[in-house]
C-alpha cells in the first residue's frame, strides 16, 4: 500500500476543486483497506468513491482513502429476483448500465448519477420516482475503528429521503465495501415521476422496455444537468425540503405557481430547484443562471452549482449559503445541503 503525502484532490472529487490531502492512498480488497487503517487510521480524515458528493471546503490535514473495490457479480437468483453484488468502488453509472444490458431490473431509472456504488446506500440515492433503497437488500461494511466486518440488511440501514444509518447514527465509522441488490427479473416500471412519460412519448415508444425508460432517463438528465466532466459539479446542491401540509397551503395562498408533491404521510415534498429559480441575489434577479466568478446556477436547473473553471470550495459554500438565506427570507423554507461539505468553517 502506497501512502502518497501533500497530494491535489483535483482529479478525485466531480466538482473540481484543487484542495489538498496531507496523506492519500487508494484501496481495491479488503486486505489494503485494513493494512492502510492498521498503519494510519488514527489520521483518516475522509473516505471518498466517485467524488461526485462532497464540496472540498478547506484542504484536508490527515488521510484520505479512495475506495476501488471493484466487481460485479450474480450472486443467485430465485422465481422473481435476481441478487447482484457489486464493490463499493464500482462507478454507479456503469453498474446501471451493467443491469440494463443484463435486463435486470429496478435500478433504469437512476442512469447518470455520477459517485460510486458505495455512496448509494450512505446517501440512499434517488431519481424519478426511484430511491437505492428500493433496491438495496443487504449492505457490507467495515468498522473504522473496531477492524471488524458488518452486515447490514435493508430494514437495518434505516432509510430516509436522502437518508440512511450510516448518514447518522454510524457517520464516519463504517466504509461500504460491498452492495447486495435485489433487481426484478419482471419490470416494475415507474413513469409518473417527472418527464420520463413525456419523454417516451416524445421518443415514440409504444411498448415499454427496461431499455426504453434508460434513454428516456438519460435524453432527460442530459438536457437538463451538466456532465461533471465538462462543469464541475456535484448535482443536485440542496435536498428537496419537506414541509407540513399547512405551510404549503399557506405558501401556495401566497405563491399559486409553488411546486409540491404530497407525501403518503401527509407532509409535502417542495421542489428545491423551484424555490430557488423563483428567490434573488443580492444583485437582483434570479438565481438560476447566475454567475459570480467562476460560481454559478446552472442555466438548465437552478438545484445544480457549478464551478466553472477555478472556483475554491470556500467561494462555492459561500454562493450557496447566500442562496440558503434569500430562500428562508422569501419563502420561510430552510434548504439543506445534499452535498456533504467537508472542512467547512463556521
Amino acid at each position: 500500500m502506497m501512502i502518497h503525502e501533500n497530494i491535489s484532490l483535483l482529479p478525485f472529487n466531480t466538482f473540481g476543486i484543487d484542495a489538498k490531502a496531507r496523506y492519500f492512498a487508494a484501496f481495491a480488497s479488503m486486505n489494503e483497506l485494513a493494512e492502510t487503517l492498521g498503519a494510519y487510521g488514527n489520521n483518516l480524515r475522509l473516505v471518498i468513491g466517485g467524488g461526485s458528493n462532497i464540496l472540498l471546503a478547506n484542504d484536508i490535514d490527515g488521510l484520505v482513502l479512495k475506495n476501488d473495490i471493484r466487481g460485479i457479480e450474480k450472486q443467485r437468483e430465485d422465481e422473481n429476483y435476481i441478487y447482484v453484488c457489486a464493490g463499493g468502488g464500482e462507478n454507479w453509472n456503469a453498474f446501471v448500465r451493467h443491469c440494463v444490458s443484463n435486463q435486470w431490473a429496478g435500478v433504469e431509472n437512476l442512469l447518470l448519477i455520477p459517485g460510486s456504488v458505495g455512496a448509494s446506500p450512505i446517501q440512499n440515492i434517488g431519481a424519478y420516482g426511484v430511491e437505492a433503497k428500493d433496491v438495496i437488500h443487504e449492505v457490507r461494511a467495515y468498522h473504522i475503528n473496531e477492524r471488524a466486518n458488518y452486515r447490514f440488511s435493508n430494514e437495518d440501514c434505516r432509510f430516509g429521503y436522502r437518508e440512511s444509518i450510516f448518514k447518522q447514527k454510524y457517520k464516519g465509522q463504517f466504509i461500504i465495501t460491498q452492495v447486495i441488490y435485489r433487481l426484478r427479473k419482471q419490470p416494475d416500471y415507474n413513469t409518473s415521476y417527472g418527464a420520463i412519460a413525456q419523454q417516451l412519448e416524445k421518443m415514440g415508444v409504444s411498448a415499454l422496455s427496461i431499455r426504453a425508460v434508460a434513454d428516456a432517463v438519460i435524453a432527460i438528465r442530459s438536457s437538463k444537468l451538466p456532465d461533471p466532466s465538462v462543469v464541475g459539479n456535484a448535482g443536485s446542491f440542496f435536498k428537496n425540503p419537506v414541509v407540513l401540509q399547512s405551510m404549503f397551503d399557506d405558501l401556495r395562498t401566497r405563491f399559486p405557481e409553488i411546486v409540491g408533491y404530497s407525501n403518503a404521510d401527509g407532509t409535502v415534498k417542495l421542489a428545491a430547484g423551484w424555490l430557488i429559480e423563483h428567490a434573488s441575489p443580492p444583485e437582483g434577479g434570479s438565481w438560476k443562471g447566475f454567475r459570480r466568478g467562476d460560481v454559478g446556477c446552472y442555466p438548465h436547473q437552478a438545484l445544480v452549482l457549478v464551478n466553472y473553471g477555478n472556483a475554491s470550495g470556500p467561494e462555492v459554500w459561500q454562493f450557496g449559503q447566500e442562496i440558503i438565506a434569500s430562500v428562508a427570507e422569501k419563502f420561510g423554507v430552510i434548504l439543506e445541503p445534499e452535498v456533504n461539505i467537508v472542512g467547512k468553517r463556521e
